[in-house]
């Protein structure tokens, strides 16, 4: 379950159901070979690509679910089923985005493309009392960029790290992540849109490992015991009215370790047809994940409603459709697909999993 078997000349990974994104990396890394992962490495691979699979690389070559082109699973009949576009294509379309609904999944192969190990990425931190300015010039900038340009923002409490200067630490920033998934030559010229933004409180932007990049966000989202809820959706356009709804909500966080992260889409995540995935929406301009973690459970109620409200101070903007990860847990399946793919994934359900099963999830009932 965790084993992952690279073919570098067919540019493919065959994932154990029991990895991590860093360990999938990892071994990809060593031919220069990526698919798009997890924002932290702890992230495992498999559940991440059957809820959604938004990661750094998505403008670059789409979701993780995009290049899912086999898996092995094992039905509620007992059955071990190999997943495959000829085999069970029907199957396979589910399994790209459709949750845990029709079976365990104990292995996912991949198409990859040549990404690293060294690339031009970093982060770019800047100070909270310029975070309106900033996001509104990195939405300019993000609109005529290259499809290889990637990255997003991420709006935390600065990270009790050594980098760090000591007086920001526990304070809302702003850091732009970045990630020139192009050939090397090009990164100069790639990055130059970034520019409008001005400088930086602290720029760690240069040539680094593609892991170091992927591992950017760990130290805001630390792996362990602790209590978190997500909500995400979609922004056809990113306003200024949802700027500065965002940075309103970034400027007083519930807890130390909530994360407001908004993603460019575009490039290669557009040109998925909607009904390639369960996912669709492919038109959406941005992309918002709201992440509240916390540790006691007497915090429980407030840092659910902080999300809610959150969530609700953005849905002017939003189309009401999420990734199924970022679904909170009492929310309805219903809001991340759109009806035509609902009816779908439950006919699917039907064919797999008709006594319902695998329905301790985002259960979609057959």
């Amino acid at each position: 379950m965790k084993a992952a078997v690279v073919d570098p000349e067919a540019r493919t990974v065959r994932a154990g159901a029991g990895l991590s994104w860093g360990e999938l990396d990892a071994a990809t890394q060593e031919h220069g070979l990526a698919v798009t992962g997890g924002r932290v490495t702890t992230t495992g691979v498999t559940g991440f690509t059957l809820g959604s699979g938004s990661g750094w690389l998505e403008r670059a070559m789409g979701l993780a679910p995009d290049n899912l082109v086999a898996a092995r699973m094992v039905a509620a009949d007992g059955r071990a089923v190999a997943v495959t576009a000829q085999d069970e294509p029907e199957l396979l379309w589910a399994l790209k985005g459709g949750g845990g609904n029709f079976g365990v999944v104990t292995e996912m192969t991949f198409s990859l493309m040549p990404v690293g190990p060294m690339v031009t990425g970093g982060m770019r931190m800047y100070p909270f009392e310029r975070a309106g300015e900033v996001l509104r010039a990195y939405r300019d900038a993000m609109a005529g960029a290259s499809d290889a340009l990637c990255g997003g923002v991420a709006l935390l409490c600065a990270p009790p790290l050594d980098f760090v200067p000591e007086a920001v630490r526990g304070k809302p920033i702003v850091a732009v992540i970045v990630l020139w998934a192009g050939a090397p030559e090009d990164a100069e010229a790639g990055l130059a849109p970034l520019a409008a933004l001005g400088a930086p409180a602290m720029d760690l932007v240069g040539p680094m490992p593609y892991v170091a990049v992927q591992g950017l966000l760990d130290a805001g989202n630390p792996y362990g015991v602790h209590r978190e809820y997500p909500a995400g959706g979609f922004l056809d356009v990113l306003t200024d009215d949802a700027v500065d709804a965002v940075v309103g909500l970034a400027a007083a966080p519930p807890s130390p370790q909530t994360v407001i992260v908004l993603q460019p889409m575009g490039g290669a995540y557009a040109r998925v047809a909607d009904d390639a995935t369960p996912l669709g929406h492919r038109g959406a301009d941005w992309a918002y994940q709201l992440l509240a973690q916390w540790e006691r459970p007497e915090d429980d109620a407030r840092l659910r409603d902080w999300v809610r409200d959150a969530r609700d101070r953005l849905s002017g903007s939003r189309v009401d459709v999420s990734f199924a990860n970022f679904v909170p847990g009492d929310d309805r399946v219903e809001v991340a697909y759109a009806p035509a793919a609902l009816e779908r994934l439950r006919a699917v359900k039907r064919a797999w999993d008709p006594g319902n099963v695998f329905r301790h999830n985002h259960n979609i009932a057959p």
